[in-house]
């Protein structure tokens, strides 16, 4: 059987090439013209990748026919990492053969193993029964409250339900939702669905078991919840402070909207890629906490990117542990293993290392700013899907940059991490200590 850490990026890889050459069609473009290569390459990997960056505008440059390859990628996207990062990190957990056991079952505090189908099943239902209830609510917002055509009102509300769960922030409109900032009917059942789309899968399936017992949860879910409650009100404060008077973002907002638009900013770093307001706008300190918010990203095995919400939590055990002297990490009552420990240095010293070296190139290749750069880096690693609006404008060797990026960001962490996991073995024998000097 091939190597688990292998597969992922060969499936995900394939469904990129195929998008793109279904995009490549001349029916997938308004008009007669084809798409150029890079222009559909680009556009599939963010949405397989449910990044969200776009180097046109998806409404006035797709057709219908265009869009709908879009939304199936997303959905392929989405779907495809949740499942398979859910199942390859089980199949770590148990030590277990993929052919024997593949799925989590909440019996017991770890996450155990049982049939692939049965958990693939509540995967499906979860996903379709969150998009379907958002389809439903933005239909009817679409339909009722701004006139829309029924096929159109239908089509929003599917498309946009679509991207949302899966964390895509891939939308209908050139300013993305700036134009609903102040409809929260519209922007509030986004962001809830964003962030149980970003939550994760195995998350989700436990806490419908366990929710009145958190005691019995299990670290993995324990960390999440913990991460999920600490970053999203630091971003909403964030935006609250920095935005409350800039009169390019929120400042012109009432009190409502402004908490609204707040709200809705701090959820969308998680990896969604919507914005209510324009980003090219923002202060710095706004962007510099964005940044890292999409470096973090939202849980693991979820549709969210980044390093993941867990490792980064569980970095901050080992640097408390470390501050206080104590020979183990523990958390919640757990001693986390060492191997554990050096899997997510690895992963978030790694995802460091593509960034700044996303920057580096783009830098060189690119005359904008070096914070706009920045954030298209890290937005494209995430995968996010923020952009202060230079994506279009970036030349094509910086495009394909950010079509490894995006690549690199998505499956990259769910391969590396598989990898370093199945990779650990015991040995046999140690070498003499020595103590280098450190800091």
């Amino acid at each position: 059987m091939r190597h688990p850490a292998r597969v992922v990026p060969m499936v995900f890889l394939g469904a990129v090439l195929v998008g793109t050459a279904l995009l490549l069609l001349p029916i997938a473009r308004q008009g007669d013209a084809e798409a150029p290569v890079v222009t559909a390459l680009f556009t599939a990997t963010s949405a397989v990748c449910i990044t969200g960056l776009a180097v046109v505008d998806t409404a006035g440059y797709w057709s219908w026919f265009g869009e709908g390859v879009i939304a199936s990628l997303i959905q392929l996207g989405g779907f495809g990492i949740m499942t398979m990062a859910s199942l390859l990190g089980l199949v770590v957990a148990g030590r277990l053969g993929l052919r024997e056991r593949l799925v989590a079952q909440a019996e017991n505090k770890t996450l155990g193993l049982g049939d692939v189908r049965q958990v693939m099943i509540r995967v499906a239902v979860m996903s379709i029964s969150v998009e379907l209830i958002l389809a439903i609510i933005l239909f009817a917002r679409f339909r009722f409250a701004y006139d829309y055509e029924f096929g159109e009102a239908v089509w929003h509300g599917v498309f946009h339900s679509v991207s949302a769960f899966n964390n895509a922030g891939f939308a209908l409109y050139p300013d993305s939702l700036e134009g609903f900032v102040t409809d929260p009917i519209v922007m509030l059942p986004i962001a809830l669905a964003v962030i149980i789309g970003g939550i994760g899968s195995p998350v989700i399936l436990e806490l419908s078991r366990r929710m009145r017992h958190p005691s019995r949860w299990s670290v993995h879910t324990k960390l999440t919840i913990l991460g999920t409650a600490i970053l999203l009100p630091l971003g909403f404060v964030a935006y609250l402070v920095f935005e409350w008077n800039n009169p390019a973002t929120m400042g012109p907002l009432g009190f409502g909207d402004k908490l609204s638009a707040a709200f809705f900013s701090s959820v969308m770093p998680r990896s969604a890629g919507y914005n209510a307001i324009p980003m090219g706008e923002v202060q710095p300190e706004t962007q510099m906490i964005t940044m890292a918010l999409m470096f973090i990203g939202g849980g693991s095995a979820s549709t969210a990117g980044g390093i993941k919400v867990t490792t980064f939590i569980l970095l901050a055990f080992v640097i408390w542990a470390e501050i206080r002297g104590e020979p183990d990490v523990s958390v919640f009552g757990r001693t986390i293993p060492h191997a554990v420990q050096r899997q997510a240095l690895t992963i978030a010293l790694l995802g460091v290392a593509a960034v700044a070296s996303g920057t580096v190139v783009l830098e060189l290749t690119t005359e904008f700013p070096m914070n706009d750069v920045m954030f298209e880096t890290v937005s494209a690693f995430g995968p996010v899907g923020l952009s202060t609006g230079i994506t279009p404008d970036l030349p094509p060797v910086s495009q394909l940059v950010l079509v490894v990026l995006m690549f690199t960001g998505r499956v990259g962490t769910v391969a590396v991490g598989t990898a370093l996991a199945l990779r650990s073995r015991r040995r046999r024998f140690s070498y003499p200590e020595d103590r280098p000097i450190v800091g």
